[in-house]
């Protein structure tokens, strides 16, 4: 089983110098891939002296398409992926590959606790999202936006064309994995305090956090967001219908019943058309990347 490391990097030298040196230790024969996301320090050159290939971006295109171009560059039967900042310990690169080597499609480094996250706001957000993650693919999730995992190469690349180039290629990349009917395992990781700034803006990357959870929903699993949805606005049009009824005796659908009985009609219809269209996306997925 041969191994590609790859790390997405923008401005990481302090985290790589210490970094790369282990990772070289512990796994001489793995192929170690950094992105360099348009980096305006000595990224690039840390990661040349430790003697990893250097992907480097004219400018910086985000975290998810760092991922992509060290993908596509990588040449490993399994690419591992880990963060430049010093967070992930490379000791638990074995945690990951032992479940691969047993057949898992995927394997993901899980953080528990609230001692693991950046903050009470993200470690809320991620509950957040675990659990409506979990619900969507009824199998619980421990975490869906760690970005340290290891994964089948060949069947990852399948899916890079529904990567975004953002922070949540982990979110995506998962569900979509869960999706195709691929294996996908949680392994609990220790995470250390990050070296350096971190990249994420709380309002901006709050905001696009926040449009993840329709994404997940309507791109994934549109029938379990459109569903109760179209039941709720049926629902109400019934209330409004019997409660009219009860207060004026006569029997008869005013406006609202009827708008809200037939919105409920289009929003169901709408979701059976979104379910049909999200199918269509794993159609040409081939399965037999073993």
């Amino acid at each position: 089983m041969r191994i590609s490391i790859v790390i997405p990097a923008r401005n990481e030298q302090l985290g790589l110098a210490p970094l790369l040196p282990r990772l070289r230790t512990l796994y001489p024969d793995a192929e170690l891939i950094v992105v360099n996301d348009g980096s305006e320090d000595d990224t690039a050159a840390v990661a040349r002296g430790a003697g990893a290939t250097v992907v480097s971006h004219p400018y910086p295109k985000g975290n998810g398409a760092a991922i992509k171009s060290g993908a596509r560059a990588a040449t490993g039967d399994v690419l591992v992926f880990m963060d430049g900042d010093g967070q992930h310990d490379p000791a638990d690169i074995a945690s990951l590959l032992t479940p691969v080597a047993q057949g898992y499609d995927m394997v993901v480094g899980a953080r528990s606790g609230r001692s693991s996250q950046a903050s009470m706001a993200r470690w809320s957000a991620n509950t957040l999202y675990n659990r409506l993650a979990s619900w969507m693919v009824n199998r619980r999730i421990d975490d869906l936006t760690s970005g340290f995992r290891a994964v089948n190469r060949r069947k990852f690349l399948s899916f890079l064309y529904l990567l975004p180039n953002g922070f949540s290629y982990p979110t995506t990349s998962t569900m979509a994995f869960f999706r195709a009917g691929y294996s996908v395992g949680f392994v609990p990781i220790t995470v250390e305090q990050r070296v350096g700034k971190s990249h994420i803006s709380p309002l901006r990357d709050g905001v696009r956090f926040f449009l993840i959870i329709f994404k997940i929903g309507t791109l994934y699993s549109p029938l379990k967001v459109y569903f109760p949805l179209s039941v709720l606005l049926a629902g109400l049009g019934l209330a409004n219908y019997l409660l009219g009824a009860f207060g004026s005796g006569l029997l008869r659908f005013s406006n609202m019943s009827s708008l809200l009985l037939l919105a409920g009609l289009v929003v169901f219809f709408i979701g059976l058309i979104a379910e049909q269209l999200t199918n269509l996306q794993y159609k040409d997925i081939d399965h037999d990347l073993d």
